[in-house]
């Protein structure tokens, strides 16, 4: 940590405080994630550390860079590129009647589908993206922040503020307690972030695990063995949930042309075996219209 100024603290993360840093040689900007452990006494586990060092690797034009992995007092310190805005606090900057740019929703929805299939194709899921975890630039670059921490430290139930976290953008799947579950999980999400993009509102904005699955049921039908096979076995599925039959998905984001309302219908299919990959989605006809050319480098074609 001599190697770093904090500046000032700049938010409370899912794991820890957050802060604003300086490298003092270079006087490049920080942040500085301070790991908050729940075994604070017994230090941070070898498994944490092993799963972090790996996502030095992934080094993309829409991930957000981890530059370093520091130890202090049995405190963990990843040191990231610092970005000034996220897209939750950029959405709430936009004045009450007005929306997202169509053109920059597709934008930015591209590139996260691009950060992603860049992840799932090293096998690293992100498992809880939100809109607080997507960065944003002034030049109309998105990136995704928090990649494998969800697999180096589990996903409290809590902050460690005692803030819940957000369930609105959890996959059906993890909601029924499925115990396998894959790339698709995030693809889901990005689903759930792309309507949020187009409306200003969470398409799904429960407040606990079984009014989340209701609200999703509510809007995409409660799902069947017909569309969903194996849904039943899922621990927390019960025969007795109500049977919404009216899918309401369309009204739900009335803004958004057909070819998006296509792509998002296949980002939110329940059996994550059918649902879209990220691959498939970068080459879905909404975004035929998008100058890939001035995209972020390397995110000018899905390979």
């Amino acid at each position: 940590m001599e190697d770093y100024n904090k500046i000032e603290k700049i938010g409370e993360g899912t794991y820890g405080v957050v802060y604003k840093g300086r490298h003092k040689k270079t006087n490049r900007l920080v942040a500085l994630k301070k790991i908050r452990l729940e075994s604070e006494e017994e230090g941070v586990p070898s498994t944490a550390i092993r799963e972090i060092s790996l996502l030095k690797e992934l080094t993309h034009p829409n991930i957000v860079c981890l530059e370093d992995v520091l130890m202090q007092e049995n405190k963990l310190y990843l040191v990231f590129e610092f970005l000034s805005m996220d897209l939750k606090r950029y959405m709430d900057t936009i004045p009450s009647g007005q929306y997202m740019d169509k053109m920059l929703v597709k934008s930015y929805t591209y590139q996260i589908l691009q950060g992603i299939l860049f992840c799932h194709q090293r096998r690293v899921l992100h498992r809880d993206l939100k809109p607080q975890n997507l960065l944003i630039d002034s030049k109309g670059t998105i990136k995704l922040a928090d990649f494998g921490l969800a697999r180096a430290f589990g996903i409290p139930v809590r902050v460690y503020t005692h803030e819940v976290v957000t369930l609105w953008y959890r996959a059906p799947g993890i909601l029924l307690g499925s115990p396998r579950y894959s790339t698709p999980v995030d693809v889901w999400s990005i689903g759930c972030i792309f309507a949020e993009m187009v409306t200003k509102r969470p398409l799904f904005h429960g407040d606990s695990e079984i009014d989340q699955l209701f609200r999703i049921f509510r809007t995409l039908t409660t799902p069947t063995e017909d569309t969903w096979p194996g849904v039943s076995n899922l621990p927390d599925y019960k025969p007795t949930f109500p049977a919404w039959k009216c899918n309401q998905l369309a009204g739900s984001v009335k803004q958004l042309d057909n070819m998006g309302l296509d792509l998002l219908q296949k980002t939110l299919v329940y059996d994550p075996a059918a649902r879209i990959s990220a691959k498939d989605a970068l080459n879905h006809p909404y975004f035929k219209d998008l100058d890939k050319s001035v995209l972020p480098a390397a995110c000018q074609h899905a390979s």
